[in-house]
């Protein structure tokens, strides 16, 4: 995998950040109209770092981040392997 790369690129932090954050928004029954304090997010936050639950439906979110559907395993594809910048379209 070319984490180089992928660690380089805005979007896949993106993809992870927003991924985590919105499961556990999500699974705590929350919407954007409950979210309207730091300490309300902070409690969503704290929340979800004790549920065991929460953790592993963030963790499959995250697997979904780094898993390239069109190759086997984790790994990428020889094209991304060779990029030196994330590709810009």
């Amino acid at each position: 995998m070319n984490w180089k790369i992928r660690l380089k690129n805005p979007v896949f932090w993106a993809q992870v950040a927003l991924g985590a954050f919105l499961t556990a928004v999500a699974y705590a029954g929350l919407t954007a109209a409950d979210l309207t304090t730091w300490a309300s997010v902070w409690q969503v936050i704290k929340g979800t770092a004790g549920n065991p639950y929460c953790l592993f439906l963030i963790a499959s979110n995250v697997w979904s981040a780094f898993n390239d559907p069109t190759t086997s395993g984790l790994t990428d594809s020889d094209r991304a392997k060779s990029y030196t910048e994330p590709l810009q379209k």
